[in-house]
Order: C-alpha cells, then sequence, then structure tokens
C-alpha cells in the first residue's frame, strides 16, 4: 500500500479523563518534530492551567494556547448565557481563520464538541471549515458528545472511557494533572 501524507482530523472525545492531555500530547510532539501548533480553548478562560505555562516556556511562537472561554458554562436546564455564546462564536471564527490560513500545522479545538453539543455552534459550520482546510494541516476536536457528521468525516476517534477516578474517593483535582 503506497504512503498518503495527510492533514488528519482526530477527535477525542467520550466521559473519560484525557482528552485535552491527549492533544496537549500530539502539541508536543509536533513540536519536537519542527512543526508549529495552535490551541484554541473555547470554554476555559481565566483559570491558571499548567499548560499556559509549558506553552510561555517552550516558545509561543510555535507552541501557543489561547483560551478564549470564561471558565465552564452552566447547563441543565438552562439555556449557555449569550456571553458564553458570544465568546464560543468568536473563538470558532479565530479558529477558523486560523484553520484555513495554514500557518499552523497542527490546529486544536479543545473542547469544541462541548460547545457544538450545547448548541453554541453550528456542526454544520465546523464540518464546512475542516472539509476545505489546507490539505497537510492537522486538527484535533477535543471534548465529550463529539457530533456525528464530525465522528464521521474524522480520519482518528478516540473515545475516552472512565474505569476508576480520584474523585471517586474524595480526592481533588491535582496541580500538574488536572491543571
Amino acid at each position: 500500500m503506497p504512503e498518503t501524507r495527510k492533514g488528519l482530523i482526530i477527535v477525542y472525545t467520550g466521559p473519560g479523563k484525557g482528552k485535552t492531555t491527549a492533544a496537549l500530547g500530539t502539541m508536543l510532539r509536533c513540536v519536537g518534530q519542527g512543526l508549529k501548533v495552535l490551541m484554541v480553548q473555547f470554554i476555559k478562560g481565566s483559570w491558571h492551567y499548567g499548560e499556559l505555562e509549558a506553552a510561555r516556556m517552550l516558545g509561543e511562537d510555535r507552541f501557543k494556547i489561547l483560551p478564549m472561554g470564561r471558565g465552564f458554562v452552566k447547563l441543565g436546564a438552562e439555556k449557555p448565557q449569550p456571553e458564553d455564546i458570544r465568546l464560543a462564536q468568536e473563538a470558532w471564527e479565530f479558529a477558523r481563520q486560523n484553520l484555513l490560513g495554514g500557518q499552523y500545522d497542527l490546529v486544536v479545538l479543545d473542547e469544541i464538541n462541548y460547545v457544538i453539543s450545547y448548541r453554541m455552534l453550528d456542526p454544520a459550520a465546523v464540518v464546512e471549515a475542516l472539509k476545505n482546510k489546507p490539505e497537510m494541516v492537522h486538527v484535533i476536536l477535543t471534548g465529550r458528545n463529539a457530533h456525528p457528521s464530525i465522528v464521521e468525516l474524522a480520519d482518528l476517534v478516540t473515545e475516552m472511557r472512565e474505569v476508576k477516578h480520584p474523585y471517586q474517593r474524595g480526592i481533588s483535582a491535582q496541580r500538574g494533572i488536572e491543571y
């Protein structure tokens, strides 16, 4: 079988921990190969996450992470707040321009699956951009509940499944592991 080279569409989804962490690992691998990477975080906002400091250490010219939300979105019976919808749409427009612009070898759309499943962003717009991205640009989409149209389009889909979690034993989030 001849070797095919193309920018992959990768989805990390499911209820288990590790979706963003897997994307960060791929970003690190890319930078180690001399590639340029961008992560747009759709929900994460002003909290201090370890990956932000790591990006500064690695050099944001090659390893860039942009939190563009305001933190965790209220869900349940309530609709998302208009401000969260506005921020999600602004983050999408920024991400779309960078995805289509081709200045990065890998673009990570962190937690975009949540934004789509909360009806803050049209999945058809995301699919359209993915279909029109430059051929060699890789894309990773993270978050629970990946939309079926994105799963169908993707080259690789990994579903994280929780088997055991420290929260179940009353252990709080640990620095360097969860943030």
